[in-house]
């Protein structure tokens, strides 16, 4: 089996978190037809997902995300692949949530 960690810190809190972790969630069920469930907590959230072959858990805090993920023995020969995608698609929605919280307070000030 082989084993992805990936950790990213951000600057959202836990209101912001959650909204990035509940599209992470939608995208990984629409692109990759994985079951999502999402848990709530007082200071940390859990998104746990599977399909054949993989299944992880993606922790959400106020200041980081944190994703485990196991992969079978026939996905483990694509773990760098699968670890770029996941990769590229959380920074993506951390990108976007940061752009569109950046126009969000240059409205204000205006």
């Amino acid at each position: 089996m082989a084993d992805i960690h990936i950790q990213r810190n951000h600057q959202l809190g836990l209101s912001g978190a959650r909204k990035v972790a509940w599209k992470w969630a939608e995208q990984a069920e629409a692109e990759f037809d994985m079951s999502c469930t999402y848990e709530e907590g007082c200071d940390c959230d859990e998104v746990q997902f599977s399909r054949t072959g993989v299944k992880g858990s993606l922790k959400v805090t106020e200041d980081h995300f944190e994703l485990d993920a196991q992969l079978g023995f026939l996905l483990g020969a694509f773990k760098d692949r699968i670890e770029g995608e996941i990769v590229k698609n959380l920074d993506e929605l951390l990108a976007a949530k940061k752009t569109a919280s950046k126009s969000a307070t240059k409205k204000k000030k205006a």
